[in-house]
């Protein structure tokens, strides 16, 4: 079975409305929506917010505590390191991706969101 790689879902990140790529640390790729960051992608694995606080995050990481982790640093606002290939399927990384996008999105000022519907 194929599963997605670290270019593919770069791509699926690209596509969100107002969604472009940086590189704010040598050799770190991230997406962003505005000036805000939804995806750290590379090295397998996908760093995503995945909750509002650690609390709801953790959910995530007692379902696949062999594939997702706690990210350094932002790891207590909700924020988690998913790896592709594991036992998280695709499609639920998808949508962890879609929900990431999401959320920030709606914390930016009007103004910085993108237009819907692109």
């Amino acid at each position: 079975m194929k599963r997605l790689a670290d270019g593919e879902l770069l791509g699926y990140c690209l596509k969100k409305p107002g969604a472009w790529q940086d590189e704010p640390w040598d050799g770190d790729v991230v997406a962003k929506v505005g000036p805000k960051i939804f995806a750290f992608l590379g090295g397998g694995s996908v760093g995503l917010k995945c909750g509002a606080n650690r609390e709801e995050a953790d959910e995530l990481v007692n379902a696949y505590p062999d594939d997702v982790g706690t990210m350094a640093y932002i790891g207590r606002s909700g924020w988690n390191t998913v790896r592709l290939g594991g036992a998280v399927p695709d499609d639920e990384i998808l949508e962890l991706v879609d929900a990431s996008y999401e959320t920030v999105v709606a914390k930016l000022p009007k103004r910085q969101r993108p237009p819907a519907g692109n």
